[in-house]
Parts: structure tokens; sequence; C-alpha cells
């Protein structure tokens, strides 16, 4: 080797293997030379057993560790602050870089571990009732940083010792006992504009060298990204939810802006086409429920008849408020006869507990200290609000 090519080796910055999937860890290691089983070797060392010093993988030879640590590492973002729950809902912050940060929050069931993660740093679909929105959108992450949260939340529940409480639980009821049981795409950012990273996330979560998720137990939530929702289906169907939050085009314009370039009834048709596909036999359509917006009866009867266009289920989220927003929560008692209305007509119909509350980690509070970096309240209030279709990109269809 010349002293040139020394050097270079010396200064590249080193290979992330955090998000590289069994495949390409194997691809990595024949450009080495080296036998395509140290890549199985090292993922069940990063992703199952949570190791990230190559010094402590102590079945790979001695000479393959030193060249590990000097061309590699296993890295995450690191943590800025981290918040639990009175009811033992766990919240990170993520530091992403550039003065961006992600947040990631575990929600423990009797029947499960959620982990709700973010795809982007910030979100270009601006809905009015989500925090996020009015961050405005930074960058999306990468599959490092997207797998990074699902690796650092297991390891934190288990030093913390939450693996234990939940593995009491689990082991009288659930049939799966990992801390982390379910993974849902629901935090920051739209999953389907970042589709190649959430992609290869995807990927390593169910792969059996790495998290071994089932389809069933991993949700993409989408505003309705009908192109990307049809290339999902072909290449890695897992359960699909869909922020559906209007039952008609004209007021799910001003709440899902993304449904002027995708209206409903291309949703509708997507979802249909996602179900020849998917794990489950039904889409989650999951609908906030704001103070005179959009939970009057008139708009339950509205989705009655679109919820009898695809096999589905129908997730009422109390609308968590927050000061830029200018919208309230629909009161109990409406929310009751909203369910019950939809109940009566054989829709199956839950209303989502609220979680996490306490430390903004509930639905639609993931921005932490809200900054309306888009100014869409006083653009709002002088009734020029925009959405940023503009800056969504068009995707040809595969069907």
């Amino acid at each position: 080797m010349s002293h040139a090519q020394s050097v270079s080796i010396a200064t590249d910055p080193p290979i992330n293997l955090m998000g590289l999937d069994p495949v390409a860890l194997a691809a990595l290691m024949s450009e080495w030379g080296d036998k395509p089983f140290r890549g199985k070797q090292l993922s069940r060392w990063i992703h199952q057993r949570g190791v990230s010093n190559f010094q402590d993988m102590t079945d790979l030879a001695l000479a393959f560790r030193e060249r590990l640590t000097t061309r590699c590492e296993v890295a995450c973002s690191s943590v800025l602050t981290r918040h639990v729950s009175r009811d033992l809902t766990h919240k990170w912050l993520f530091d992403v870089g550039a003065g961006n940060a992600v947040e990631t929050v575990y929600i423990p069931e009797d029947d499960r571990g959620t982990l709700c993660i973010s795809s982007q740093a910030g979100c270009a679909v601006a809905c009015p009732f989500c925090s996020t929105g009015y961050q405005g959108f930074n960058r999306n992450l990468s599959v490092a940083e997207i797998i990074g949260q699902l690796w650092w939340a297991r390891h934190d529940l288990t030093q913390s010792g939450a693996v234990t409480r939940l593995s009491q639980v689990d082991s009288e009821s659930a049939p799966d006992q990992r801390i982390i049981s379910n993974v849902v795409f629901m935090g920051m950012g739209e999953p389907l504009l970042n589709y190649d990273a959430v992609l290869g996330s995807l990927r390593l979560m169910l792969d059996d060298l790495a998290y071994g998720l089932s389809r069933r137990r991993v949700t993409i939530s989408t505003s309705g990204v009908v192109p990307m929702m049809d290339r999902l289906g072909q290449d890695c169907p897992v359960a699909l939810a869909v922020s559906l939050h209007a039952p008609n085009d004209a007021l799910r314009d001003r709440l899902v802006p993304l449904n002027k370039k995708y209206p409903i009834a291309e949703l509708l048709a997507a979802c249909n086409r996602y179900l020849a596909h998917a794990p489950r036999d039904f889409i989650t359509f999951e609908y906030i429920m704001l103070d005179s917006v959009n939970d009057e009866l008139s708009h339950a009867r509205e989705l009655i008849d679109l919820a009898q266009q695809v096999p589905c289920k129908i997730n009422l989220i109390p609308f968590n408020p927050f000061a830029q927003s200018g919208l309230k929560r629909s009161s109990a008692n409406r929310v009751r006869a909203f369910s019950q209305c939809l109940q009566d007509a054989g829709i199956v119909t839950t209303v989502r507990k609220t979680r996490g509350d306490d430390i903004d980690a509930a639905c639609g509070q993931l921005a932490g200290d809200i900054q309306d970096r888009t100014r869409a309240k006083q653009r709002r209030e002088n009734g020029i609000i925009q959405s940023k279709l503009q800056d969504i990109p068009v995707v040809e269809s595969r069907q």
C-alpha cells in the first residue's frame, strides 16, 4: 500500500454500520476480502445485542476488530434530553445537527411496548393541528438516524429497568416479550416523503438478523402520498395508517394540505390497492377530533360513507392543544356521540388514549419548544395560508 493510500484511509470518515442491513454488511466484508458471514455476526452484535464497541464483539478475530475500530463506527444521534411521564411513557430528544432535533416516544401498555419514531426533521405537509408542521421542513433523516432511535431506546429502556416492568406483564398476557414489540412511524415528518431511508430502516426492523419484528407490528402512518403508498405495497408492505382527519375534500384541503395533490377518491383507491399486499386486512384511518371543525354528526355520517369503501378501522384522536394552532379539543361528549354514530353503522372505532401529555409526548405534540418558523399562524390570520405542496416531489406510480 502506498503512503498516499494509507493517508486516504486514515482521513476518510468512518463508515457508520448502524444503517447497514445484513446484506450491505456482507457486501462490505466482501469488498474488504473477508468472508460474508462476518456481516451476519456484525448485525447480531449491533442490533440484537446493542453493542457499539467493536472490542466487545468477542467472537470476532482481534485483527478484524482492530480494522473495524480504524475504519468504522456504530453511532446514533446524541440524546439532548430524556423525560419519563407519570404513566411511564418515555420521550427522547435526539440532536440531528444544524440546530435540529427529533423526538422519539416509547409507550408501554399491558400487552405491548410501542416505539413512535421520527423520519424527518420537521415536516413539509404543514397540517395546522400538528405542532411539527410549524417547525417547517429541515431535512430527511438517514437510515442510521431512523434505526438509531430504536437501537438507543431499547438500550436505554433495558438499562433503566423498564424492561423488567414490561416483562412481568408480558409473561402473563403478551405473545411477544420484547420490551419494544411494535414500532410506528408516527413521530416527526411524513415517512413516505423520505422513502428510501424509511425503506432501509424497515428492512432492518424486519430482518431476523437484526430486530426481527413482524410486518403486522410495524406501522407506517402517512398523510396520503399516493404514489409512494403504491411503491411501499410492492417493496415492503407493513401495517398502514392513513391520516384522514376529514370526510370531504373541502375540509381535508384545509386540515391536510397534501389532499390538494392527492384527493380523497385517489387516496381510497390507493388504500384498496395496498390491501392486496398488506399484512393486515384493514387500513387504520386516523381522525383527530377538533371542536366545531370536523366533529359534527354530519361529519360522522360522511365518514361512514368513506369507511364503507375500504376495509378499515377508525381511530379517533383527541387533539392536544398548543397555542399556535388556535384549535380546540372536542368535548368528551361530542367524541362519544361521534364514535357511537360510527359504531352503530358497523364501523370498528376506537378512541386513542392520551399518553405522555405531561411531557409533551402525546399525538401532535412532538416539536418540543415550538418555534413557528413557518409563520403559519400569521399567514392564517392574514387569510393567505399556503401549503408547501410545491416542495413535495411528484413521483410516478408503479401501478
